[in-house]
């Protein structure tokens, strides 16, 4: 029963919860492109893995010199969606995107026929409803102990789906199914993770967050127990960062800046760095034949020791850190 895996679901994502400090719980901070220093004068495997993906990289870190060219060039042929002959910086930044969201588009893969009861490659909502909530639907809930609890994820489900169905046409896409099942990956859905971030904690209604509904979320004090150093730490940072206007509550724009911080667009710096390494006449986006001469940069094979630059290169360039990439 789908109903019965969607709890099993959440009860995962609660143990998950509980693994991570309390207070971080609810920040959706980026995924890295590559758990690799950039350091083009050491080796590209960064690169490598930020083009890429990090388990295609591995692939291609096994494949014959020739072999990785033909592949690669395939490749560009996908990134060049509107098939001018060049990859532009918005193509490439795309690409990485798409590849850093992979696992993602796997796990939703995985699990698509499930919905997709009409073999459309499509999910209608009614799809969803019923394949998820359908043996409860029929009884209103009345075989389930928290009917309420129900009707309120019924609800829910149903405005996100809502707000993932870009054309509103009541049936998810690929791409919209996934926004669907993870909204903090998707610009657009963000205002629907600020609004269920909202409705979680704010437990008296009022629209808007407290103190005492903030420490709640992430803290239970038991009888007897002191609070912890980092509740105290927490306390300070609703009132002197989180409360931005310092009316003794959280809105939704401070809940928003507090959940999805502004944080530097990885993809869209090594989409620059990319084309700022292969462009060799400087006319700010790369052709095939561009690419293909700097083959190494974006993939790996046997030769390359994975993923380490040979002599002539590693000698040609600057012995230099990318700080700005490091640690994600």
């Amino acid at each position: 029963m789908m109903l019965l895996s969607s709890l099993a679901y959440l009860y995962f994502l609660a143990a998950a919860a509980l693994a991570v400090p309390a207070q971080e719980k609810r920040v959706h901070h980026q995924a890295g492109l590559s758990d690799h220093v950039h350091d083009d004068s050491q080796n590209y495997q960064y690169d490598h893995e930020a083009f890429l993906g990090k388990e295609e990289a591995k692939t291609f870190d096994q494949l014959t010199p020739e072999e990785s060219k033909d592949r690669l060039a395939k490749i560009v042929d996908r990134i060049d969606t509107d098939k001018d002959g060049y990859v532009t910086h918005p193509e490439l930044h795309q690409w990485i995107k798409h590849r850093q969201r992979r696992y993602i588009e796997e796990n939703v893969n995985k699990h698509w026929k499930d919905y997709d009861e009409n073999r459309d490659d499509k999910i209608a909502w009614e799809e969803y409803k019923n394949t998820t909530y359908g043996y409860y639907l029929g009884e209103e809930f009345s075989d389930v102990e928290d009917k309420d609890t129900y009707k309120s994820m019924l609800a829910r489900d149903e405005r996100r789906f809502k707000a993932a169905d870009k054309d509103r046409d009541g049936i998810a896409t690929r791409e919209e199914f996934t926004a669907f099942l993870h909204p903090e990956e998707f610009d657009y859905m963000k205002d629907v993770v600020v609004q269920e971030t909202m409705e979680d904690i704010d437990k008296d209604g009022d629209g808007k967050i407290n103190l005492y509904e903030y420490i709640g979320d992430m803290y239970t004090m038991e009888d007897g127990e002191s609070e912890p150093d980092w509740v105290q730490t927490e306390r300070k940072h609703f009132g002197e960062f989180r409360d931005v206007n310092k009316d003794g509550y959280l809105d939704a724009n401070e809940v928003a800046q507090w959940v999805l911080p502004g944080e530097v667009d990885h993809a869209d710096n090594e989409a620059k760095h990319l084309i700022h390494e292969t462009d060799t006449n400087k006319d700010e986006k790369i052709t095939k034949k561009e690419i293909l001469a700097n083959w190494n940069m974006f993939v790996g094979s046997q030769a390359t020791n994975y993923g380490r630059p040979p002599d002539s290169v590693r000698s040609a360039r600057p012995n230099r850190l990318l700080q700005d990439e490091h640690n994600h």
